[in-house]
């Protein structure tokens, strides 16, 4: 059975300020609180000649190169949105106004944990409304040579990831867990986005990494963890990965019951997963609390 069987959306109000860790652009959030039904919408609040506002879903999805994009039919988008969206799944908001002041949520530290103690500090508050899960009923797999994305049929949320690289900083990684708001807390939340220093000039030259740094991200150089600090937990790179899969796939509306296992996969694929989902009506359902417990008498 499921302990949060309502709605939730935030008690009050919510602000922070950071940079984009791509554009490099200072950047200011506010979280609002939202109706019950009305999901997690960013709004614009830079663009006035315009629709502006950008409700989260799979078709809003635009872009997935290093990050996760979304972008209304006027063409006004909203990237690095994963990060808080791993935060509201975790914590259980369904319901949200995201006001933004330019075109990437701010980087923060690099993991979820900044977006954790802005949602704490807001509080949250229940809403007079059911949750709808999405249940998976039948396997679901997306491939792109060695990598791997898939949803399967599971009674709670579940999600495994391994991650495999050259380098003797990172090697192979692998995590398992049960996601819940206490999992995530300790497990996840923490967990630095990280990169490689030798691709830092390329992604420039590709308008990307802009406002990365040893503030915001793990940085690696051959096989030295360049971060004075050091890690924060042993396998960190592989719990982002599983943070950001937890994020991307919120996208889909509500929360999952069911298991993503990911190999070697990233943003792209991770959306190519939520797609193939929505692609077939037979290996889901929705479900709320009423209908579980009706189904299990």
């Amino acid at each position: 059975m499921y302990s949060e069987i309502a709605q939730h959306t935030l008690a009050g109000t919510a602000i922070c300020t950071g940079v984009g860790v791509h554009s490099g652009d200072t950047v200011t959030v506010v979280i609002r609180p939202a109706s019950a039904g009305a999901g997690i919408v960013f709004v614009r609040t830079d663009i006035t000649d315009r629709d502006n506002r950008i409700a989260v879903s799979p078709a809003t999805v635009a872009g997935v190169q290093l990050n996760t994009e979304i972008r209304n039919t006027a063409g006004v988008c909203v990237s690095t949105i994963e990060h808080l969206m791993a935060a509201f799944a975790a914590l259980d908001v369904d319901n949200a106004i995201v006001e933004i002041d330019g075109a990437e949520v701010p980087i923060m530290d690099g993991s979820g944990l900044p977006f954790v103690q802005l949602i704490d500090r807001a509080g949250r508050r229940v809403q007079e409304a059911a949750r709808t899960f999405i249940e998976i009923l039948e396997p679901v797999c997306v491939v792109d040579g060695d990598k791997r994305a898939a949803l399967l049929p599971c009674d709670r949320f579940e999600v495994q990831f391994e991650i495999a690289f050259k380098s003797a900083a990172i090697g192979r990684q692998v995590v398992d867990l049960a996601v819940t708001e206490t999992s995530f807390r300790k497990e996840l939340a923490a967990a630095r986005t990280f990169g490689f220093m030798h691709e830092v000039e390329a992604l420039r030259a590709m308008g990307l990494a802009r406002g990365g740094s040893m503030d915001n991200a793990i940085v690696i150089e051959g096989d030295q963890i360049l971060n004075p600090e050091g890690l924060r937990m042993t396998d960190e790179f592989v719990r982002h990965k599983a943070l950001d899969a937890i994020g991307d796939l919120y996208v889909l509306g509500g929360p999952v019951i069911g298991r993503f296992e990911g190999r070697y996969a990233g943003h792209a694929l991770n959306n190519q997963l939520v797609r193939a989902l929505m692609a077939r009506p037979d290996a889901w359902r929705l479900v709320s609390f009423e209908q579980q417990l009706a189904e299990a008498v």
